[in-house]
């Protein structure tokens, strides 16, 4: 069974998006592969060095490649990732009605906004958070817990005074 994950928007003042809940589930093994070979191949493209066994690694070279790289990728090319990442991404009306097949909360997909109705999503923060969601259940771990622990540690290997300017030199 493909891992799923229930993502409640937490409550935040102003927060168009706040108490709504979605499902994210894991793509098959055949279509993440795909993905994240699309993904590595557009940032190669893009002037990202891809080597071989990073290619090789798929979702995980992603994060190896590291989020300079991801910057890097003209829109043109990250466009159809987005919106393929949205796949894995369905509305949840209600939290507590349960599938009893899949176990899984009851969905619906997702509502797009218009100019006349903000949809199921009316927050980009929303959204970013959703697809770093979609990445996390993919990879197997918290992007944003690998990026805390990474600049922990390069925080503690750094000299803990830096100086900013040299010591006057005696006369």
């Amino acid at each position: 069974m493909r891992k799923f994950k229930t993502v409640t928007i937490p409550p935040e003042e102003g927060n168009r998006d706040s108490g709504k809940s979605f499902l994210v589930v894991e793509k098959n093994a055949w279509d993440a592969e795909k993905w994240a070979t699309r993904a590595l191949l557009a940032l190669s493209r893009s002037g990202v060095e891809v080597d071989d066994a990073t290619l090789a690694s798929g979702a995980v070279g992603l994060l190896m490649v590291g989020m300079d790289g991801l910057r890097k990728l003209p829109f043109e090319d990250a466009e159809p990732l987005m919106d393929e990442m949205t796949s894995c991404i369905h509305f949840v009306p209600n939290p507590a009605a349960i599938d009893p097949m899949t176990q899984r909360p009851v969905t619906r997909p997702i509502v797009l906004g218009d100019d006349f109705n903000d949809g199921d999503v009316a927050e980009i923060s929303t959204l970013w958070r959703l697809r770093q969601e979609v990445l996390e259940l993919h990879l197997g771990f918290s992007i944003a817990a690998v990026i805390s622990q990474l600049t922990a540690a390069i925080r503690s290997s750094s000299p803990q005074s830096s100086q900013t300017s040299p010591e006057p030199a005696d006369a």
